[in-house]
């Protein structure tokens, strides 16, 4: 029976959409983009898996996009239509899907830890990792990566063995001391120090000696963690022997000193050093232990550079336990070495902290062939790399700065004049904070009074593939040289293409 023309007519008139004038954009399936041969080297890298979950968000964020961009040009009473996609940088067609996915793929599977370099002027730059391996320590480091090591393992007893063995011998050789232990930094080893030796008595400090190194770590904050009683004794700017005579007592359990390696009190200034101050601690029956903060195994005067407290001469002067870091004037991997008196490293390795803070194979693998180069102080300009970029000739920095200022004014052009100039570094990480080294370098200073002209070309120098680290300092980016090797100069001046390219 046919029906009634009005029921049909108003059974049309409920069922018909609302159609936009606006043409639909498609964006293809996900199956379609993982199918297309192009797809297939970055599922072969990356995996199915995350090729398919990445391509999913691709797609959803691209709809998004689209979606919005629709409804803004209908709102503004725009007739939306294919060119949409182009207004919104979004792409429909697969080849241009797969570079989007391949440079998300890329990205999302950066590593987080990336090269950079360091043209601050600081050589042991404590935010960039501080000091470089040799490439003995590096090959070392490989070599444990790969294989079983005898970590704790006698290989002459078949036996368990001591970890610290493998680099205690050295120790003592380049210090004098009569033992050693290592732990992963010289916070934790001034912590444990502390901890074993004087948990709940006092620990006799110069006021003046109360530092504070980066990252708000105070000398008294670890004191308190580590369960000691600081007393402090002098002033700020004076202390004398009769202060700690005074302080001295059956509660005393060490005199510390701590080397002031980030800063220094001049003028009106008087302390007590360590060959003033054993010998009362002794009368008095009680330990004396130095922090020394970077520690350095070798005269740094043979080399030109200023002269620093050894730790040799720090054993020698009587001290009975002396702390250093191992990454810093050492030039190793980081880490904390404690060296001293026999008896008193002994307390230390038995308490339970030392195994909460000891390093692994990796530190060690560094530690040992650092600590053999230095059985040949002649040889150290040559193969420690700390060593090497400090006694670096400023006539070598001056001859990089010559070959990378012409392109390097090309890449950014006329916004910015690029000039070679001296200029001068530090050695960092809290070592010789007063002391500078002759340096030569490139200054970026730009034309004109553009509005944050120096921020927005930082910000271009560490996009790069290789980011730049410089330093801004009187209206201009200053970039030191010194650490900047001549295999580092090819790819610094490789990638000024791509600086050139972001500035456009």
């Amino acid at each position: 029976m046919t029906a009634p023309a009005s029921s049909t007519t108003a059974t049309t008139a409920t069922a018909a959409p609302v159609t936009s004038s606006a043409p639909k954009i498609r964006l293809p399936a996900v199956h379609l983009i993982l199918s297309d041969a192009g797809c297939q080297p970055l599922i072969e890298q990356y995996g199915r898996t995350q090729t398919t979950d990445t391509a999913r968000a691709l797609l959803a964020d691209l709809r998004a996009r689209l979606l919005a961009a629709r409804q803004d040009d209908g709102a503004a009473g725009i007739d939306t239509g294919a060119s949409t996609a182009a207004s919104t940088g979004a792409a429909t067609d697969i080849p241009a899907l797969l570079a989007m996915l391949a440079e998300r793929l890329q990205r999302s599977n950066r590593s987080n830890l990336r090269a950079v370099f360091n043209l601050t002027g600081t050589v042991l730059h404590t935010n960039l990792g501080r000091a470089l391996l040799p490439d003995s320590a590096v090959q070392a480091v490989a070599e444990a990566l790969r294989w079983p090591m005898n970590l704790e393992w006698n290989i002459d007893t078949g036996k368990r063995g001591d970890r610290d063995n493998l680099v205690e011998e050295l120790l003592l050789e380049l210090t004098g001391a009569e033992a050693a232990t290592i732990v992963n930094n010289n916070a934790a080893a001034v912590l444990l120090m502390l901890n074993t030796l004087a948990l709940g008595r006092e620990v006799i400090v110069s006021r003046g000696e109360l530092v504070e190194i980066g990252g708000a770590f105070r000398i008294p904050d670890v004191m308190t963690r580590a369960g000691a009683v600081l007393r402090e004794v002098g002033s700020t700017n004076r202390t004398h022997l009769k202060d700690y005579a005074e302080a001295a007592g059956p509660q005393t359990a060490l005199m510390m000193k701590v080397h002031c390696s980030n800063y220094e009190i001049t003028g009106f200034t008087k302390s007590v050093e360590l060959p003033e101050l054993a010998p009362l601690a002794k009368s008095h029956q009680i330990d004396v232990a130095v922090d020394l903060g970077s520690g350095t195994l070798v005269d740094l005067e043979q080399y030109g550079l200023p002269h620093e407290t050894t730790v040799r001469e720090t054993i020698a002067a009587g001290a009975d336990l002396v702390t250093f870091s191992g990454d810093k004037l050492l030039g190793g991997p980081q880490c904390g070495i404690i060296v001293g008196r026999k008896d008193l490293i002994a307390q230390i390795k038995k308490n339970p902290l030392k195994r909460a803070l000891r390093v692994g194979k990796l530190t060690l693998a560094a530690l040992e062939p650092v600590l053999a180069l230095y059985r040949a102080p002649d040889l150290l300009p040559e193969r420690l790399t700390t060593l090497k970029l400090l006694t670096r000739p400023a006539a070598a920095m001056r001859a990089q700065a010559a070959a990378i200022v012409a392109p390097l004014q090309a890449a950014l052009g006329a916004s910015y004049a690029v000039t070679a100039e001296a200029m001068t570094s530090q050695i960092g990480s809290g070592a010789l904070p007063v002391d500078q080294l002759p340096s030569f370098g490139l200054v970026i200073r730009p034309n004109g009074k553009a509005s944050n002209a120096l921020g927005r070309l930082e910000q271009r120098l560490r996009a790069l593939p290789l980011p730049v680290i410089g330093r801004v300092a009187h209206d201009a980016l200053w970039l030191d040289l010194r650490c900047l090797n001549d295999e580092q100069q090819e790819k610094f001046i490789a990638q000024l293409a791509l600086l050139e390219q972001a500035g456009a």
